[in-house]
């Protein structure tokens, strides 16, 4: 068990990428793709500015946890592309910041399609055993492909309440690291943040947990990478596993103490 511990905390609001599901990891490929083909189409004289998307780096830096509109923005801004916003229905291409993000929605859409994506059997466990326990737990998500992963992963049936992109635009909640995504699924489960705790690998997902005033805010590192646990705490999070089975008591049955275990 962590030092932080569980005390205080009666629900948990997990991240769905990286946190839940291994999709992560392809979204930063389909992101690569997309950042690369547009650099190319519109180079800029600066040698740096012209370097390939970094699928660690800069998928951290400046996508994870975004929306795909605000992360193609974030990454673009710094390297001098001015190219028009244009719009979410933009078709696939690299004249626009619209464009891009539908590219790389392509991308990902064709790759979950063809191969989909596997829940972390660590997270499987802790949400397993939160439901042993009837701790609410809910799913969030920037994407607007949540319901499918969780679904194709098997582990829907367990999430309380889902707040994805879909329910944030029709409830106009800003993006990470705002904690209006967060914030919406604590009141959803009835359960008010400085009781609940909030689950994320994004440096922007934890930024978001700690302005919403979560009594715990976990940050999940898979990188095993120099620099990106401290890049986490220094974002938000109260302490960085490699992986949620880290936060179980000991023994593969034991319920996890998440109402009762002193710090």
């Amino acid at each position: 068990m962590s030092p932080v511990g569980w005390r205080g905390v009666d629900a948990v609001v997990l991240d769905t990428d990286g946190v839940i599901t291994d999709s992560a990891r392809v979204h930063a490929a389909a992101w690569k793709t997309a950042f690369d083909a547009c650099l190319r189409a519109n180079p800029r004289d600066d040698p740096a500015a012209r370097r390939p998307f970094d699928i660690q780096d800069d998928h951290l830096r400046h996508v994870d946890g975004r929306s795909r509109q605000d992360g193609a923005a974030a990454f673009l801004a710094p390297r001098g592309l001015r190219l028009p916003v244009g719009s979410p229905d933009d078709a696939p291409g690299t004249d626009t910041v619209g464009a891009v993000a539908a590219y790389k929605e392509e991308l990902f859409t064709a790759r979950l399609r063809e191969r989909g994506i596997e829940p972390y059997p660590g997270t499987v466990r802790l949400l397993k055993l939160l439901r042993a326990r009837s701790v609410p737990q809910a799913a969030v998500s920037a994407s607007r492909h949540a319901r499918e992963l969780l679904v194709g992963a098997g582990v829907l049936p367990w999430p309380d309440a889902l707040v994805d992109s879909a329910e944030a635009a029709r409830l106009r909640l800003p993006g990470k690291p705002e904690p209006a995504l967060f914030l919406e699924a604590a009141r959803r489960l009835g359960v008010p943040a400085g009781r609940a705790a909030a689950v994320e690998d994004a440096l922007a997902g934890v930024e978001a947990g700690r302005r919403g005033g979560f009594a715990l805010v976990i940050g999940v590192d898979r990188t095993a990478g120099p620099g990106r646990g401290t890049a986490l705490l220094e974002h938000g999070a109260d302490l960085v596993v490699r992986d949620l089975a880290e936060l179980l008591p000991d023994g593969p049955d034991a319920p996890p103490a998440v109402r009762d275990t002193e710090d």
